[in-house]
């Protein structure tokens, strides 16, 4: 008798639990039983609680700090390779540690590459996540890396808001070939911050190349953070004229007083995916889901069907 590939199995770390769940419903499934044994120490272990010998698994989990998330994918891939499983996929909707892609000064690790490497040894076959912090990062990999774009999900939302007047805008130099492909996109003008640091997180200088004067501006990121970077950005561009200022980031981290500096700010409006659960809500933070997008390319790559239409930019 020919070999007739099973259905695909659905998993989730436990902080991505939500968005799991979402993808799990639009690709026409319930997730996979796993259970989490924890010492009273802190070490953990997950255990599947039903076989997924020679069968194509899908592990959901973005990898942001604590450290801990990362050690739960990294075991839960080890756990289904030891379980036989035929293909076993970490979807990453926040590949975490990306920030740290190359060494910027003497003595410092190069995390991005080691997590790749990480992956691959606990039994990865197959990478899927969204909008790297630098685009390099899948060539640390030796397994497929399908690297999708967030821009699926925020075009449309854009158009919708039909602007007059619209710029796009990238909050630093290193995002200006984000910001030019979307402008691209949406035809209409860019302009770029240029930024120093003083220390990580600590902007000491910041200068507008462009004119935003009369401009409906959408500053353009692929996260935040502490949004620092974004609320200076967004303050200086009403100081320069603009008429308002919205943000784009993909990943919304919103660490520390995050969401009091953007309450605080001339931000307009902040637009994130939930690629990482949110810790408040906000009446200026308005949550995008990436659900439907991973379910797709899931199916896509579980039927060995070109995923191409999913890159609009």
């Amino acid at each position: 008798m020919p070999y007739q590939v099973p259905e695909p199995k659905i998993f989730a770390c436990t902080q991505s639990t939500a968005l799991a769940e979402k993808i799990a419903k639009s690709y026409g499934t319930e997730l996979g039983k796993v259970i989490f044994s924890r010492y009273s120490d802190g070490e953990f272990q997950p255990s599947f609680e039903e076989s997924v010998r020679g069968t194509r698994v899908f592990i959901i989990g973005s990898t942001n700090p604590s450290s801990e998330n990362l050690m739960e994918m990294l075991l839960m891939l080890d756990a289904a390779k030891r379980a036989s499983a035929r293909h076993i996929t970490a979807v990453m909707p926040y590949f975490g540690w990306a920030r740290q892609d190359r060494k910027d000064k003497p003595r410092v690790p190069i995390a991005a590459k080691l997590v790749a490497k990480m992956l691959e040894a606990a039994g990865a076959t197959r990478i899927i996540t969204m909008d790297l912090h630098a685009d390099q990062i899948q060539g640390f990999f030796e397994k497929p890396v399908d690297h999708l774009f967030a821009s699926t999900l925020f075009l449309p939302y854009l158009k919708k808001l039909n602007l007059d007047n619209l710029t796009i805008a990238s909050p630093d130099m290193g995002g200006s070939k984000r910001a030019y492909a979307y402008s691209k996109a949406l035809e209409c003008d860019v302009v770029i911050c240029y930024k120093q640091r003083e220390k990580a997180n600590v902007i000491s200088v910041m200068e507008l190349i462009g004119d935003v004067k009369g401009k409906n501006v959408v500053l353009v990121d692929d996260m935040v953070d502490t949004a620092g970077t974004l609320t200076k950005a967004a303050d200086l561009m009403i100081e320069r004229g603009a008429l308002s200022v919205r943000a784009i980031t993909t990943h919304g981290l919103l660490s520390g007083d995050a969401y009091e500096k953007i309450e605080k700010s001339q931000l307009l409006e902040l637009i994130i995916t939930d690629s990482i659960p949110s810790k408040k809500n906000s009446k200026k933070v308005t949550v995008l889901s990436c659900a439907d997008l991973f379910a797709d390319v899931m199916d896509r790559v579980h039927n060995n069907t070109s995923i191409s239409s999913k890159f609009l930019m």
